[in-house]
Order: C-alpha cells, then sequence, then structure tokens
C-alpha cells in the first residue's frame, strides 16, 4: 500500500509500446499543437485586430479560442515529450498543476458556451435589447463571471483530489493527469469528499444544460414566428455554428469519459478515447456565428478562411 506523502510521480498511460509507433503518436499530436495554434490564433488576431468584430459575439469568441488553446496546450506538449524520450513519469506537483489548467480550461470553455447561447438568444428574440443587455460592461462581467467560476471549480478539485490518500500505486489510466484516475488511486474510504464535489460540478453543469435547452427552445419558437424565408436563413446562420461547436464540446466529454474501461493498450492500438479526452479539435474559423450588425470582413489563409456576413438581423450590436 502506498501513500501520497511517499508518491513523488506518477506514471502516465504509454500510447504505444513500439518506438515506431511512439514517434508516430509524437507527430500526431505535433500535428495537433499546430493546427490549435493556427486556428486559435486567427481567431484571437482577426477578433484583435478587426475593429467589425469588435462585438458582443466575437468577444465571446475570442475568450472561447483562448480555453480550447489553454487546454490542449495543457495536456499535448507532455505527451508529445513523453512520445519522443520513450518515458511515462509526470511530477506529483507537475500532475497537479495539469489537472489543476485542464479542468479550468474545459469549466471555462463550457460556462463560455453558456454565455454565447444567451447572446444568441437576446439577438433573436430581444432584438430592441441587444445593446443594453450586452453592452461593453455586461459583457466584461459575464466573462469575468466564467473565467472566475472556472478558477474557483479547478482549484476546489485539485485540492480535494490531492489531498486523498493513496492506496493504488502510481500508475494513471490516461495520459494525461484527470480526476477519475486520481480517484482510482485513491483509498475507497477517502473518495466520498470529492464524490460529493463532482455531484455538485455535474448539478451546475446540468442547469448550464437546462438553461441552453430553454433558451434554444426560445429561440427556434421565435424563428417560427418569421415570416420570410430569407429572414429563417439568417436566424439559423447565428445559431448553428454555436450549436456544433456545443455539440462537439459535449459529445466528446461523454465519448471520453463514459466509455467503459479499456483493456490493455496493444503495440499497435491507440487509446482514442485518451487522445479524445486530452484535446478538443479546434474550430474552424469557417463556422464561427455571424454577429449581426457589423460589416464584412474576411480573413483568409492557405486552407481556412474567415469569412463572416456581419449585416444579420436584426439589429447592430454595439462595438465593445
Amino acid at each position: 500500500m502506498s501513500n501520497s506523502s511517499s508518491i513523488s510521480h506518477f506514471l502516465l498511460l504509454p500510447l504505444a509500446d513500439t518506438r515506431q509507433l511512439q514517434l508516430l503518436h509524437f507527430c500526431l499530436f505535433l500535428g495537433i499543437s499546430l493546427a490549435a495554434l493556427l486556428g486559435n490564433g486567427l481567431v484571437i488576431s482577426a477578433v484583435a485586430c478587426g475593429h467589425h468584430l469588435h462585438s458582443p459575439m466575437f468577444f465571446f469568441l475570442l475568450n472561447l479560442a483562448l480555453t480550447d488553446l489553454g487546454s490542449i496546450l495543457t495536456t499535448v506538449p507532455k505527451a508529445m515529450h513523453n512520445s519522443l524520450w520513450d518515458t511515462r513519469n509526470i511530477s506529483y506537483t507537475g500532475c497537479a498543476a495539469q489537472l489543476f489548467l485542464f479542468v479550468f480550461f474545459i469549466s471555462a470553455e463550457y460556462f463560455l458556451l453558456t454565455i454565447m447561447c444567451y447572446d444568441r438568444y437576446v439577438s433573436i428574440c430581444k432584438p430592441l435589447h441587444y445593446e443594453t443587455l450586452l453592452g461593453s460592461r455586461a459583457c466584461a462581467h459575464m466573462a469575468a463571471a466564467a473565467w472566475a467560476s472556472a478558477f474557483l471549480n479547478a482549484l476546489l478539485h485539485t485540492a480535494n483530489t490531492f489531498s486523498l490518500p493513496l492506496c493504488h500505486g502510481n500508475a494513471l489510466g490516461q495520459f494525461f493527469c484527470e480526476v477519475p484516475q486520481i480517484l482510482k488511486l485513491s483509498c475507497s474510504h477517502s473518495k466520498l469528499r470529492e464524490l460529493e464535489m463532482i455531484v455538485v460540478t455535474a448539478s451546475l453543469l446540468l442547469c448550464c444544460f437546462v438553461f441552453i435547452v430553454f433558451l434554444y427552445v426560445q429561440i427556434f419558437r421565435a424563428v417560427l414566428r418569421i415570416p420570410s424565408e430569407e429572414g429563417w436563413h439568417k436566424a439559423f446562420s447565428t445559431c448553428l455554428p454555436h450549436l456544433a461547436m456545443l455539440s462537439l464540446f459535449i459529445s466528446t466529454g461523454f465519448f471520453a469519459h463514459l466509455k467503459p474501461p479499456p483493456s490493455p493498450p496493444h503495440p499497435w492500438t491507440c487509446p482514442c478515447h485518451s487522445v479524445l479526452g486530452g484535446a478538443s479539435s479546434p474550430e474552424p474559423p469557417d463556422l464561427q456565428p455571424e454577429e449581426p450588425g457589423a460589416q464584412g470582413c474576411s480573413v483568409d489563409t492557405d486552407h481556412w478562411t474567415i469569412s463572416e456576413t456581419l449585416n444579420c438581423w436584426p439589429v447592430p450590436a454595439n462595438h465593445l
């Protein structure tokens, strides 16, 4: 039986047993990192530098790009290092820092997606109040609340998880540190406190999900009352990109964490659920939503195009 005070490091899940596949995984993770850096960097640069994109939706989109970039850079570089140097070790402090940052960025991303749904609701269902309800100060306060809530959630989970005594060694069943894997190593009698924290967090996430569903019911009811087909198209074009991002985020989480425990990795197989759990795919800029009321703006690259038609129904939005 081991104790957390005597554990100086953890052993992460090896993605492959052969040197060739380890190098292949390094290249895969490198591609994921570069794609995330390119995609989210383009979004951040376009929103920060484009005066026509200084509007509430793109302000939240900038924050969302930061969370996506942060969650990938929290987990992928360590996996690249382990694959390149054929090691599994991560220090106790490094594991705690990785868990904190991952929970922080993932929580912030979910809260921001919830806020972005509210933005879509106001722009379609309450267009005359858009500038009042989503002014610069209100947007800043909502974004700050999302980041602060994510920070508190991550701090509580990290403190609770790493205060548990560990009785089942130091080998994790994931290629990065996460709460469920640490709980598997803890003594059975000491899990209750963290499990209670997980239940509280799950309840909060469920409330956010119910809130999103409620808002989209109101949005679809308002859209169905629009008499023209063009109005339908403009309304749905502002919602479908957000729905796509939200669906990808939720489905990735379900696939990564609600899957049955994997069998021991075969030398020629890759635990794809582990990869999905650690890195959410960067959103292509052409999926980003249209913002009501600004002017057209496009950023072209070799492979990607950020193209936003911003003269959408129903009303203009204030620049932040």
